[in-house]
């Protein structure tokens, strides 16, 4: 445990040589998941309720994973169109640690969130909550990314247009895929399960009205 804390140190502090893959993805793993544990236990009152944690704890870092994937490919096209392909190694390699770097952040943002559970029995703020830990740890390590960025673009200034675009890309996939693999907080009035129903929707739709309704209440 002791290695994980100290690797997770050198990569908010920007020293860590990103190189180590295995390594970073096992602390996408552990700091995940300790959020998405966290996160399940929203009225986790009963047995049932309690599979909810050991649910919410596979899918954090699965859909942070997920989201990254599915976002490379394009990613990887658009560098070729801008002729930066060479470079596409060290970008991807940024990127992973900048990953690892979110995950981190946000298993620090997991006292709010069982603070805000203690406090509030209200499932539709709980579900804004998190959302905003998440909106939070994405932006904090946009500092980490700029920082790993910084030679790519001292190199070449084309690399500060696709950083813009990865980030645009990047939370366009994860609002869907957590959209499409929820339930993560798990309401207390539905059934415990993995998926649910009609995932695949259009998060968009749904998070305008949730946050329409809650405004006027």
């Amino acid at each position: 445990m002791t290695a994980v804390l100290k690797q997770a140190d050198l990569i908010l502090r920007g020293e860590e040589s990103s190189r180590d893959l295995p390594r970073l993805l096992l602390l996408v793993l552990i700091f995940g998941m300790f959020y998405g544990a966290v996160m399940g236990t929203f009225s986790a009152s009963s047995l049932d309720r309690l599979l909810q944690i050991v649910y919410a704890a596979i899918k954090v870092p699965f859909l942070l994973l997920l989201t990254f994937l599915i976002s490379l490919p394009s990613f990887f096209v658009l560098n070729t169109l801008l002729g930066l392909r060479s470079d596409f190694g060290e970008a991807v390699r940024a990127l992973i640690t900048t990953q690892a770097g979110l995950t981190i952040v946000l298993a620090s943002l997991a006292p709010f969130t069982g603070l805000w559970y203690a406090t509030s029995a209200d499932y539709s703020v709980a579900i804004l909550f998190n959302a905003s830990m998440f909106a939070i740890a994405s932006f904090t390590a946009q500092f980490l990314l700029r920082r790993l960025y910084r030679p790519l673009i001292a190199r070449n200034g084309r690399h500060r247009v696709l950083l813009r675009l990865w980030i645009v890309i990047y939370v366009f996939v994860g609002i869907q895929m957590g959209w499409v693999l929820r339930p993560f907080v798990g309401s207390p009035l539905a059934e415990t399960r993995f998926f649910r129903e009609g995932a695949f929707t259009n998060a968009y739709t749904f998070v305008g009205n949730l946050i329409w309704n809650v405004l006027t209440r």
